[in-house]
């Protein structure tokens, strides 16, 4: 499975490199992909801003992922 997560886009450095913030990490990535500007929100998959995002559409996500998290270590997968 495949998933793109959600990030703002804090600094832009030379060379299509972006530095993003999850919320509780940052992380240099690739920005070859879309037109963005600091302070806008992105989906990264594999290290590349893949699609620019609404502010709110960005934060919602993060919550529901923060969500999920907390509910998985709550409440482990049981092992076949």
């Amino acid at each position: 499975m495949c998933i793109a997560i959600p990030a703002e886009v804090i600094e832009i450095k030379e060379g299509n490199i972006g530095v993003v913030d999850y919320g509780d990490l940052q992380q240099e990535i690739r920005l070859d992909l879309v037109d963005v500007e600091v302070g806008e929100f992105v989906l990264i998959h594999v290290g590349f801003a893949i699609q620019k995002m609404s502010r709110e559409e960005g934060l919602e996500t993060r919550s529901l992922f923060r969500e999920v998290y907390s509910a998985m270590e709550q409440n482990p997968p049981v092992s076949l």
